[in-house]
């Protein structure tokens, strides 16, 4: 909800108050103030709750309390004379006296300006990283409450669709790090990434959160743990699994929020995250509607570079899984959207990623793979990017290649949507090795993980045939059928068009057997 008293708006979720259409500059802690003050209006106010709303309870002075009243008071436009807003009441506290009445968050009366709303304010998301706090640590290690959190703001830096408040900002909040309402409006941070640094023992533990400060909920946590003696490659796991969470998490909750707001007010960012809520389902359903999600965010924002990589994404999906009656067509839409979207952001991850893929469905492994180098290399923690590029190495036979980059996908992100390609193209290439057992182990766990499409189950059925597991792969010829009863042999080689002649003619020879 929003309080509007005189001509002031004030909005708690947004941490706002405003005059009219502009909104008026407050230090944090002011603002703080107010809304407590206003939120508990049918009452009088003690210091000491002031105290613990806006310090947390720490000790601050008479004369501190006095110098925000004062700032309150200026801000509505009243004074200690007149006390026409707020009263004080000697020696116990203070009241809000002004009229103030409720009207829908975001509302702004007769101006007609429409304010993002509070529960999704639009745009693209921003994040500030705090200095990790120490807590019962060594000195010579204390120096890591610092060291983590730049790398990861370097880290995030290279997430395109992010924008991540600099260090020089945000570390200047040490001392406030858990006052959420003052980081948030001090660096106009979305999001917020804490953390606390601790050396039990003979080990090192990283605990951390992250909050969305709009609605003030924990949206990721966990805590990561090494031997002091492995305090290097602590900070690298941290910070690949910062940014791989955030790749995630942050989108999910994005699509989430955005799906409370009216479908007319959203941005071409909310459209965006909503697609990406479709995009890895991989269903007929689930593609179309992801398209139509990103065709709106293009038709907000026709410079939206990510926007076009989504659609990019899906018209490659619609070739791929062979989702469209022209395959043809939707080949050309894939490298077109992403043609745009490098033109219009050729630094962008998912643009390259997206260019590169566009390449597997014209079997130019050598061109794809250029490409996804260029992912990798722009982004070095973008496991779908390590997965598409060891899937390119599989087409042109380097095992060693396509598991080390397998391996590294895995690494970056273990619960990854692309999980089953990851496991997938193990056992494709497993069978190129002819280690048909190995093959149909990973083939089952590839084609029993949440998201497998049909091609996954025709890899399973290959595998298991091949290995002469003739009751299991039974089992996945009826799988196979049951998502595409019109699956052919030609649908597993147009999407997994290898260069190894023996494997594909035993692949061929076994789905001939299974009825393909």
């Amino acid at each position: 909800m929003t309080w509007a008293f005189g001509d002031f708006r004030l909005d708690p979720k947004r941490f706002q108050l405003s005059r009219g259409v502009e909104p008026v500059r407050l230090e944090p802690q002011v603002l703080s103030m107010l809304i407590h003050l206003v939120r508990n209006r049918d009452r009088l106010v003690t210091k000491d709750e002031i105290v613990a709303a806006v310090w947390q309870g720490h000790d601050v002075s008479d004369a501190s309390i006095s110098s925000r009243i004062r700032s309150v008071r200026q801000a509505v436009g009243d004074d200690g004379a007149r006390q026409s807003v707020i009263r004080t009441v000697h020696g116990r506290g203070f009241r809000f006296v002004a009229e103030a009445n409720i009207v829908p968050s975001g509302h702004a009366a007769s101006e007609g300006v429409a304010h993002p709303s509070p529960d999704h304010p639009g745009g693209r998301p921003s994040i500030a990283v705090l200095p990790f706090q120490p807590l019962g640590i060594a000195p010579e290690l204390a120096i890591m409450g610092d060291a983590i959190p730049h790398e990861i703001i370097e880290a995030l830096s290279r997430l395109r669709w992010l924008a991540v408040i600099a260090r020089g900002s945000s570390f200047r909040l040490r001392q406030v790090a858990t006052d959420l309402d003052l980081v948030s409006t001090a660096l106009t941070a979305r999001y917020v990434l804490s953390g606390i640094i601790e050396s039990p023992g003979r080990s090192v533990a990283v605990t951390l959160e992250l909050a969305d400060t709009s609605s003030r909920e924990i949206i990721w946590a966990d805590r990561l743990v090494a031997p002091v003696d492995d305090i290097a490659d602590l900070r690298a796991r941290i910070v690949a699994h910062v940014v791989t969470a955030l790749d995630t998490h942050v989108p999910l909750n994005e699509a989430r929020l955005a799906r409370f707001d009216d479908p007319a007010d959203l941005d071409a960012w909310a459209h965006y995250h909503i697609g990406l809520g479709h995009l890895y389902r991989f269903t007929a359903t689930d593609t179309a509607l992801a398209h139509a999600c990103f065709e709106r965010a293009v038709k907000a924002d026709q410079q939206f570079a990510r926007a076009h990589a989504g659609l990019s994404f899906t018209s490659f999906l619609d070739a791929f899984l062979r989702l469209t009656p022209d395959p043809a067509v939707a080949t050309r839409n894939a490298r077109c959207h992403a043609e745009r979207a490098l033109e219009l952001d050729a630094l962008d991850p998912f643009a390259n990623f997206t260019m590169g893929r566009s390449f597997w469905l014209t079997d130019e492994p050598e061109v794809a793979a250029d490409w996804l180098t260029r992912a990798t290399t722009l982004n070095p923690n973008y496991a779908q990017g390590f997965y598409a590029a060891a899937f390119t190495e599989m087409l042109t036979g380097n095992a060693s290649a396509t598991f080390e980059g397998l391996d590294t996908s895995l690494r970056l992100s273990p619960l990854d949507p692309l999980l089953y390609g990851v496991h997938g193209v193990r056992a494709q290439m497993l069978i190129q090795q002819e280690d048909d057992q190995g093959a149909a182990r990973w083939a089952d766990r590839a084609a029993t993980t949440v998201g497998a499409h049909y091609l996954i189950a025709m890899i399973a059925l290959a595998a298991n045939g091949l290995a002469g597991r003739h009751v299991q792969a039974a089992r996945w010829r009826q799988k196979v059928r049951q998502l595409k009863p019109d699956a052919t042999a030609a649908d597993y080689f147009a999407a997994f068009p290898t260069r190894d002649g023996a494997s594909r003619t035993r692949i061929a020879a076994e789905l001939r057997r299974q009825g393909f």
